[in-house]
């Protein structure tokens, strides 16, 4: 492993331990977006930043359902769905039937050597 993702590894990891989201799989994902938003990401999922990402989540659902209007795009329903199942029981059930679909039919995409920029 290299030092970079030894920090990366650190960084996502709250001060008791646990990985941001609490799934391995999720963690992949978020590991493949751009610094950036991953980092914006990670803070999102640790678990002392839930006055923040239940907000969010809701926001992005909003936004997702008025996707009609411009700037706003049916990509924010998922992202908001996925942050809000952090915290809604119901929706992390789903999430995790996602995650179980994307290891069958996508398993690229939590391939960490894959590249970024893939368009499957």
């Amino acid at each position: 492993m290299s030092a970079a993702s030894d920090e990366h590894t650190t960084r996502d990891e709250g001060t008791n331990g646990q990985m941001a989201g609490g799934d391995p799989r999720l963690d992949k994902l978020v590991h493949r977006l751009p610094p950036r938003v991953g980092d914006t990401v990670s803070y999102l999922l640790k678990p002392s930043s839930r006055w923040v990402r239940i907000p969010s989540g809701a926001l992005l659902v909003v936004g997702g359902v008025l996707s009609f209007l411009p700037v706003l795009g049916i990509w924010m329903l998922p992202l908001g769905l996925a942050l809000l199942a952090e915290d809604v029981p119901a929706l992390r059930s789903s999430r995790s039937k996602v995650f179980d679909w994307i290891e069958r039919k996508k398993p690229h995409w939590l391939d960490p050597s894959a590249p970024k920029q893939d368009q499957s």
